[in-house]
């Protein structure tokens, strides 16, 4: 195996030779364990960590590596390495923090398409769909909505199921599957390409590290069952990590998420409720909010009932959520540079006060 293989291409290449960086090994971060990698050659596995110059430099988690992203590195010993760069991203799939306002978490980069998983059984849920393609939406990675536990479920409740899907959004793609009895993997591994980079997202317990091990075909990943007591999905996974597929296809397993936080990227809700955004552009006022102002297409199109009511909520609750996000990006801007301006003063009183040091 070899940087091709790991979906390495000629734009990459172009990037280190332009920007003089030859000298150094190339790789892809395939394992993160709070803020130390594994990354990959192709043939080979180093433990690896950035700089300190990195981690002072950095004014955001975005600054950080994660799995999927491509590093410049020093090989210093037979398995251990130094990240010195990252090279540039081509999608970056991430959420708001937990607990962190303002910030957010990077689930994964340099992904071209997304599995979103949910288990029929207990998981089923098209307002959380909808914020996964949210997400997705906003990094142009094309999203694939799976049906996992079908073998739990009826044939009643898979169409009933279907019905709820279609009501709310005609155009997503979704494979139905069991990873009992297999059904539906093939769909999924006639979806994967080779060196295209495939993302699995969703609750813990919805199936996705024993999809992973269905398509690898081994046991490389811990799996858990539902909770008899809860009903909720054990967390298994407790890293993101990166896998070679036998096809040739590339796909990053990742921790189950309890909350999918939407961050501050408008295109993502605009193309994920794509019907309601081109009503919005009807609306007597350009700064309507939709809620109860005169003129509004959207209202009026949710009272004749052009526009589904269930996602016209979820999308006034996304898109509050996105604001609240901006205003506290914005706030901790403003303190940080209020905090900025201290430090210069600061410093700048000290020389004057103590011109010899």
């Amino acid at each position: 195996m070899n940087l091709n293989d790991l979906g390495f291409n000629e734009e990459l290449s172009s990037f280190i030779r332009e920007n003089n960086l030859t000298d150094f090994s190339v790789g892809r971060i395939t394992q993160e364990h709070r803020e130390r990698y594994v990354v990959s050659t192709g043939d080979l596995e180093y433990d690896a960590e950035i700089t300190g110059n990195m981690r002072f430099t950095a004014t955001s988690r975005k600054d950080f590596p994660a799995v999927g992203d491509w590093v410049t590195m020093n090989i210093y010993d037979t398995d251990q390495a130094i990240i010195h760069h990252i090279l540039p991203r081509k999608s970056l799939l991430a959420r708001q923090a937990i607990g962190k306002p303002g910030e957010i978490q990077i689930i994964s980069t340099n992904i071209d398409f997304a599995f979103i998983v949910q288990a029929i059984s207990n998981n089923f849920n098209i307002n959380r769909l909808e914020r996964y393609l949210t997400i997705c939406n906003s990094s142009n990675i094309e999203p694939v909505f799976v049906i996992s536990k079908i073998d739990l479920a009826t044939g009643n409740e898979i169409r009933d199921a279907i019905s709820t899907l279609e009501a709310r959004d005609k155009n997503v793609k979704y494979i139905l599957l069991s990873n009992i009895s297999h059904e539906g993997l093939d769909q999924i591994m006639d979806f994967i390409q080779k060196g295209k980079t495939y993302c699995l997202v969703g609750s813990s317990g919805v199936g996705k590290s024993t999809l992973i091990n269905n398509l690898l075909k081994k046991e490389v990943l811990r799996t858990g069952e539902i909770s008899h007591s809860t009903n909720k999905g054990r967390h298994i996974t407790e890293h993101r990590e990166l896998f070679i597929l036998e096809n040739g296809g590339i796909i990053i397993d990742t921790p189950g998420m309890k909350e999918l936080g939407i961050t501050d990227d408008l295109k993502g809700i605009e193309s994920t409720f794509e019907e309601i955004h081109k009503i919005a552009g009807n609306c007597k006022y350009s700064d309507c909010q939709h809620i109860n102002e005169k003129g509004c297409a959207v209202l009026e199109a949710l009272k004749n009932g052009t526009i589904n009511k269930e996602s016209y909520e979820n999308y006034r609750k996304i898109l509050k959520e996105q604001e609240r996000y901006q205003m506290t990006v914005a706030e901790k801007r403003k303190r940080e540079k209020v905090f900025g301006k201290m430090l210069k003063n600061y410093s700048r009183d000290m020389k004057k006060n103590n011109p010899e040091t």
